[in-house]
């Protein structure tokens, strides 16, 4: 998995490449704690995002516990099998996404 993390201003847009699963969410989970301070506006772009577990989905619970009454998040770029992910488990209601 490859990070690419990009702040102007108050958004911080993060780009994850590859599979967020087990081994790789608490990378992305220890770079967003480090990076999340006066941000108002989070996006993840999945465009390059392969697979996502359950272990990426809390990842992404976590961001959104963490934005409450701070900001905004979206999930951009998702592919149909990402999409799928978030259907069946009821993320696709939570999140943002377009």
């Amino acid at each position: 998995m490859e990070i690419k993390m990009d702040r102007v201003g108050d958004e911080l847009t993060v780009a994850v490449v590859g599979r967020l699963d087990t081994l790789t969410a608490p990378e992305l989970e220890q770079k967003l704690r480090a990076s999340l301070d006066g941000v108002k506006s989070l996006v993840f772009d999945f465009k390059e995002l392969e697979y996502i577990s359950s272990a990426g989905l809390r990842v992404l619970l976590t961001a959104m516990q963490a934005m409450d009454g701070k900001g905004t998040m979206k999930v951009t770029n998702v592919s149909d099998v990402v999409m799928s992910v978030f259907e069946i488990t009821g993320f696709a209601d939570d999140l943002n996404i377009e």
